[in-house]
């Protein structure tokens, strides 16, 4: 048996803005992870998940020169985890690796007992954990850097906008600033050029990943307010048609860098007050994002979170694409962070027990 396991990953700062290609964001993982147990199969492949009910999802590889490596679905398939095994399955045909059937079986701990979404980013982990699986089990040798674009490959096959950042999180772990690559370029090079030369192609080069320390001066809470909500439709519903410009949301763009450079170069200093001052400007950028576009991003149990938050002298904004989800906050370490928890507890703002997950150094970046 193969087990691979992917942290969750938060926002703190760069969120929207970060779907550009080059545009930074910072986020952090936490210690709430999405496990995939892979073993051995002889005649088809399952995945099975409880997301499926008690049914898993069957596959297939077609037959025929046409199709070496199509997946063909008996039931409704779980898109990321597909585009997942579809990828690596193509990469492993264009390696020359003989083919073997394997089953998938995957718990997550990143939505809550129900089946609800934290907004811990269970798709990106799912993705993350599902390459690095196949990797062992079909003793590729990928690295980090490797098992990363194949992961966001696979990501923007089925939601061509995501910017990659929760995938970056999960695969690298702890504090980053993330910019996204050009996915247009990097999607036709997979379309036109296969897997191999699409890990190389020139899409990647406004990409980059850069390990933040962990501040000493602040604590990081998470706030949820019991309401998932779709990234992708939130994110499509504030950027401008394709080949329309727009002054407000340009000007987001610019602001929000500005933010996140700020963010980053409070946490090289540790310096906890500019922090938390940053945080504000990054949750009011978020709300006139969300005034000029129509789209709702600071819910009213959001706001909620974030202003109890702020009157007990710490800062809060939504992480993510806002819209329901989780708030962060980071407080001083010496906050009394008691009575914001009971004002949260009368409101019915759920806290999660969390940390964030530090990264795993195994030098293959």
């Amino acid at each position: 048996m193969i087990v691979t396991r992917a942290p969750g990953k938060l926002f703190i700062a760069g969120e929207y803005a970060v779907v550009e290609p080059g545009e930074p964001a910072v986020l952090i993982t936490v210690d709430r992870f999405l496990t995939v147990r892979l073993t051995p199969s002889d005649d088809v492949g399952r995945v099975h998940s409880r997301e499926y009910g008690q049914a898993p999802v069957v596959w297939t590889r077609a037959e025929g020169p046409e199709h070496p490596v199509s997946i063909v679905l008996e039931h409704q398939p779980y898109d990321y985890v597909v585009s997942a095994i579809t990828l690596m399955e193509r990469l492993r045909d264009e390696r020359g690796l003989p083919a073997h059937y394997f089953d998938l079986h995957i718990e997550s701990d990143l939505d809550d007992s129900s089946g609800r979404k934290f907004g811990l980013g269970s798709s990106a982990a799912v993705t993350v954990a599902v390459v690095q699986a196949l990797d062992q089990f079909y003793g590729m040798g990928l690295t980090r850097t490797e098992r990363f674009r194949l992961a966001l490959l696979s990501t923007i096959t089925v939601a061509p906008n995501a910017s990659g950042g929760d995938v970056a999180a999960s695969t690298y772990g702890g504090w980053i600033r993330y910019t996204a690559p050009d996915r247009v370029t990097l999607r036709e090079s997979l379309e036109r050029h296969g897997v191999t030369k699409a890990l190389t192609s020139p899409g990647w080069s406004p990409h980059r990943v850069d390990r933040l320390p962990d501040p000493t001066s602040l604590e990081l809470l998470v706030g949820w307010t019991g309401s998932p909500a779709s990234t992708e439709r939130l994110v499509g519903g504030v950027r401008p048609p394709s080949g329309r410009t727009a002054s407000p949301y340009e000007s987001f763009v610019d602001e929000s860098r500005e933010c996140v450079d700020a963010l980053v170069e409070s946490l090289l200093a540790d310096d906890g007050p500019r922090a938390l001052e940053v945080i504000g400007r990054a949750r009011r950028l978020l709300q006139r994002l969300g005034e000029t576009s129509g789209i709702h991003i600071e819910t009213d149990e959001l706001r909620l979170l974030c202003d109890l938050a702020e009157q007990h002298g710490t800062a809060a904004k939504p992480s993510g694409a806002g819209g329901g989800d989780c708030g962060i906050v980071l407080a001083p370490t010496d906050a009394p962070l008691e009575t914001l928890l009971s004002a949260w507890e009368t409101h019915d703002i759920r806290r999660l027990d969390m940390s964030v997950q530090r990264p795993e150094e195994n030098g293959d970046d």
